[in-house]
């Protein structure tokens, strides 16, 4: 970084102790040196100063009482980090990791995901580090109704958009977006992954999972490859990791391991995945579970192993950093050709370089899992028609959504002379779309 690298020591002097958002920020600057060299314009009128810098970033606390009487008080956030081109849109997140680096790091990368969607919808995180796990759905409620209480006052259908993510899932979302209404006295778009039978999309449930898949067909095909036959690992038994597996099987694939956070399965005769629905959509229960009903499959303590057992495509679908180089290493030499992420930085930059190093037909999360808000902004679109697409309709959207991300970042990388190198491609192609409107609103902005 020749001429970003000023602006790279400033995020990190302006934001100590936040690795996360030093890392999104770094990798990304890497990428766009080319696009500064390029159009010196955006440089003098600050765009890349700006760009790392979120608009707003809100910080507020959140009493709830527990079952017992007990008075908590958690940290609630939103990052509003850029608006150049719609409404802030990204998830809110409900976990004791949740801080400010992590919001940073995913509202920072929301900017160029929903970009190169190419619908219009600007950049945005939240969340707080309260723990839904083990509570009741009294305590849920009492939560997401103080939470909401302040975040109402800062979110809006034209202004800020949040959605569902780690813990936050229909039942959050439905606690909260009861609190807005009776707050605001209106009916309005203003959450996304709402119930069906309340302004909720078909499609949504599936989406990033899907997508994944979508995403990672288009770029197996440019290299005369595809799912058809192919052993796939998955990580995470979550919604992405589930619907991946499900397309993956459509697709002609046989995903044989997925994971939570204590430990994974093998199933070398293929994951059923009625199993894993029952355990992890109705039953709440732990991956281990599987084993039980299914005696050929093994389970193992520790999450990073699943990355040892040979596969010709991985899926990394659970969490930040869950693939380092020595496990990128060791799916290189079991024959691994492709990697696709469902998860947020889920490879480190080790791990990315030896991707790359290798050849690796390599899906980044910004562009490979962008199908989960392209159908949230979907949903924003039939909110403000007042109207709802079938599930083909939605589908058919999704998957033309993620061909064309592919398309984008595969053209933008070979035009800045990086062919074939995904990572470079999403991230400039996602950064012109935002750049050229920062541009075109003025400096004041």
């Amino acid at each position: 970084m020749k001429v970003l690298q000023g602006i790279m020591e400033q995020v990190i002097k302006r934001n100590p102790g936040e690795p996360e958002f030093h890392q999104a920020v770094r990798e990304v600057l890497e990428s766009l040196e080319v696009v500064a060299e390029k159009h010196p314009e955006w440089v003098k009128a600050g765009v890349f100063d700006r760009i790392v810098e979120p608009e707003r970033q809100i910080i507020f606390r959140v009493p709830w009482v527990d079952d017992n009487g007990n008075v908590h008080v958690n940290r609630g956030f939103r990052i509003q980090f850029n608006s150049a081109i719609g409404p802030y849109k990204g998830g809110l997140r409900l976990h004791p990791s949740v801080n400010a680096s992590i919001l940073k790091f995913l509202g920072f990368e929301q900017i160029f995901k929903n970009s190169l969607t190419g619908l219009p919808i600007g950049g945005g995180k939240g969340g707080s580090d309260f723990d839904p796990k083990g509570k009741s759905d009294n305590e849920v409620m009492k939560f997401c109704q103080s939470f909401m209480t302040e975040l109402s006052k800062h979110i809006g259908a034209d202004t800020d958009v949040p959605a569902g993510d780690i813990g936050t899932g229909a039942r959050e979302i439905g606690f909260m977006y009861g609190q807005y209404k009776r707050l605001r006295n209106e009916y309005t778009g203003v959450l996304t992954g709402k119930g069906l039978t309340w302004g909720g999309s078909l499609v949504r449930t599936e989406a990033t999972g899907y997508g994944l898949c979508y995403f990672m067909d288009e770029a197996l095909k440019a290299k005369g490859k595809s799912f058809k036959g192919a052993t796939v690992v998955v990580s995470g038994s979550g919604n992405v990791a589930i619907y991946a597996t499900e397309k993956v099987h459509q697709l002609g694939g046989k995903v044989v391991a997925l994971s939570d956070s204590n430990g994974y399965i093998h199933d070398p005769d293929g994951i059923k995945l009625d199993t894993v629905k029952r355990l992890k959509e109705v039953e709440r229960k732990r991956i281990s579970e599987y084993v039980k009903i299914h005696p050929n499959a093994t389970y193992t303590e520790g999450c990073s192993g699943i990355w040892s057992i040979k596969c010709d495509i991985a899926l990394p679908s659970a969490t930040q950093n869950e693939i380092d180089g020595a496990s990128a290493e060791l799916l290189v030499k079991n024959g691994c050709y492709a990697v696709g992420e469902g998860a947020n930085m889920p490879s480190t930059p080790e791990a990315v370089e030896v991707y790359l190093k290798n050849k690796i037909i390599y899906g980044p999360a910004k562009a490979a899992n962008a199908g989960g808000v392209a159908t949230s902004a979907l949903e924003m679109s039939q909110n403000s028609m007042r109207y709802s697409w079938t599930f083909e309709e939605v589908d058919a959207k999704l998957k033309d959504i993620m061909i064309n991300i592919y398309k984008s970042a595969s053209s933008a990388a070979k035009e800045y002379g990086m062919e074939d190198n995904l990572v470079a491609g999403a991230n400039i192609a996602g950064f012109l779309k935002v750049a050229n409107a920062m541009f075109a609103h003025g400096i004041a902005y």
